[in-house]
């Protein structure tokens, strides 16, 4: 657990950003920002905040162990930043965050279609004030389209957008049928698309003086994230189905339950076979013609697959991986969120931080992945409270009081 120095300027540090976003996309691209450097000022709604701020329970707990109002949800997105508490539904407040965005390089909201025009706060508005400004709207569906006034949820964009149709068992298993991710993967990974395209942007400015408005939606990133499986497809004419932890060209490549817990087998070749059946006492199987190469054992995986199980239950977890990798053969266990933050590859990874919190004292985070030689992801602000910095930031952006 480590708290990198904050002295050295990040790779953003000359760029500002006014983060009208809030619950988990919009927060996870503003936060990518600022652990890169930006100056990051959320504007949240007065009283309330930010809806991830209710959250919960889990709450951070103090130093005596006591929870405070702080969602972890929230705790999770918000590093970094400023807060100031505006409300931008009367004419004061819309014409504060106008001067704010005046002030700013990048403007990032999440708001249904068309909602900020009413405040003066949309893209046309803003650049017809500002021409440089990058404006980078996050929304379910986009800015155009059928669907575009519809509300976007990440779990909904997991169906629609096909993920689910190739996640979770085989409809002929126990259990069998779609399944959602256990985290928001349409959020999260509409969040970095949109730093991305907000680098781009910057990039594009900086070149021509020219700002522009960034569209970003979960239903496409769900769509471009199917990949391989949205082009096997295309290709085919025929949607791939459902394999659960099992690989449809590959076998063994799947989970398998040790004495003591679950592991995983990757064996991507016959050589990688034998060495896992060997491992296991078994090296019959791999002398065995339904099972000798990997085309028969695909054919035959409803043989194989029985006698691997009843295999990996002869040894523990731990057993398994020792074996398996001193021998070469790919395998890894299924942690927990408290064996992940015990590895000592993600300690020594610095994915696990240390900040001190205005209320709740020490808290530990998540890091960032981001490892950079030059210009360090450093960990300067922990979440923030609400309004907490409403003196600072309108002193640094618009230069009023002391």
């Amino acid at each position: 657990m480590t708290e990198p120095a904050s002295g050295r300027p990040g790779a953003l540090g000359h760029v500002r950003v006014l983060d009208l976003t809030r619950v988990l996309a919009g927060p996870w691209c503003t936060q990518t920002l600022a652990d890169l450097g930006a100056d990051v000022v959320k504007v949240e709604r007065p009283v309330t905040g930010d809806d991830t701020r209710q959250w919960g329970p889990p709450f951070a707990m103090d130093e005596r162990g006591v929870p405070t109002s702080e969602a972890a949800y929230f705790m999770a997105v918000n590093r970094n930043k400023r807060s100031i508490a505006i409300d931008f539904s009367t004419p004061a407040g819309s014409a504060l965050v106008r001067r704010l965005a005046l002030e700013s390089d990048v403007v990032v909201e999440n708001y249904k279609v068309g909602q900020l025009a009413e405040y003066g706060l949309d893209h046309a508005s803003l650049r017809a004030l500002k021409p440089d400004l990058v404006y980078c709207s996050v929304t379910g569906f986009g800015q155009s389209g059928p669907y575009a006034a519809r509300a976007g949820y990440d779990f909904i964009v997991q169906g629609l957008g096909g993920f689910m149709s190739i996640t979770g068992e085989r409809d002929d298993l126990a259990g069998g049928g779609p399944q959602k991710a256990g985290v928001a993967v349409a959020d999260l990974f509409t969040g970095a698309h949109a730093v991305i395209g907000i680098l781009a942007a910057l990039t594009h400015r900086d070149r021509t003086g020219e700002g522009q408005h960034i569209d970003v939606a979960l239903l496409d990133v769900q769509v471009a994230m199917m990949a391989n499986m949205a082009t096997n497809y295309l290709a085919t004419g025929t949607a791939p189905k459902r394999w659960g932890n099992a690989h449809p060209n590959i076998v063994p490549y799947q989970t398998f339950e040790a004495a003591d817990g679950w592991i995983i087998v990757a064996a991507g070749n016959d050589s990688q076979f034998r060495k896992f059946v060997d491992a296991g006492q078994r090296p019959e199987l791999a002398a065995d013609e339904r099972f000798a190469t990997n085309p028969k054992r695909v054919e035959n995986r409803d043989a194989l697959v029985p006698e691997l199980q009843a295999m990996a239950k002869t040894m523990s977890r731990d057993e398994w991986i020792r074996l398996l990798e001193t021998r070469g053969v790919p395998c890894g266990p299924i942690n927990d969120l408290e064996d992940v933050f015990r590895d000592p590859q993600v300690l020594a990874r610095d994915m696990m931080v240390e900040m001190t919190h205005s209320t709740a004292g020490r808290i530990r985070l998540p890091g960032s992945a981001l490892k950079m030689g030059g210009t360090p992801v450093h960990y300067s602000k922990a979440p923030p409270l609400l309004g907490e910095h409403e003196e600072e930031v309108l002193r640094d952006w618009l230069g009023q009081g002391g």
